[in-house]
């Protein structure tokens, strides 16, 4: 079974990740993947995007990339259709390599070329203050570029609801020991249901 994972910015998909493995399944981070990419791909992103993306040692400066492409819909398309097709690749590989049933960890899972495969989908959620709060501390960025990301995902929840998968919906509150036990609980009862 090919599960899906994937939140809005900061919603702690990758927590839900690292919860998933510990339960033996196993997870591929597609943004980690992405970031492989940027890289092999970096000199394709340079001649679309301008050589001032290259720092003194001649890597891709990924935080000014993504201040020019995100809230711009037309660069943000370029980016994706020089990354996305090296990555469906070597998502599609990483599958196949699998024995049984596992995780595709993804922010832009709808546009993963498993989409179609997926089975059950866990759609991570957490509230707004939550989440600007986490891209604070996390990414370090200004409040218009935590707001103009969350933008750019304004309706990430409705492009998941026509796939012919079960979704499973979990809330990443993660406030004190209550809460992580409450999510520890219902990750534990998809591990089960699935098995």
């Amino acid at each position: 079974m090919i599960i899906g994972l994937t939140g809005p910015y900061c919603a702690g998909k990758n927590h839900i990740s690292t919860l998933l493995e510990s339960r033996g399944l196993p997870v591929l981070d597609v943004d980690k993947l992405g970031y492989k990419v940027l890289e092999t791909e970096k000199e394709s992103i340079f001649t679309r995007f301008g050589e001032d993306l290259k720092t003194q040692d001649g890597v891709l400066d990924r935080r000014l990339l993504g201040r020019r492409v995100f809230g711009q819909p037309g660069e943000l398309a370029a980016l994706e259709a020089i990354v996305h097709p090296p990555v469906n690749r070597l998502t599609d590989d990483w599958i196949t390599a699998q024995k049984g049933h596992c995780v595709i960890n993804a922010a832009l899972l709808h546009r993963s070329s498993v989409f179609n495969k997926l089975e059950k989908i866990i759609l991570v959620s957490a509230p707004l203050l939550t989440r600007i709060l986490r891209a604070r501390r996390r990414d370090n960025l200004s409040y218009s570029q935590i707001i103009k990301r969350f933008s750019s995902q304004k309706d990430f929840f409705t492009q998941y609801l026509s796939i012919n998968a079960e979704i499973y919906r979990i809330e990443n509150h993660n406030h004190g020991s209550r809460g992580s036990r409450r999510l520890e609980h219902r990750i534990d009862a998809f591990v089960k249901g699935i098995n």
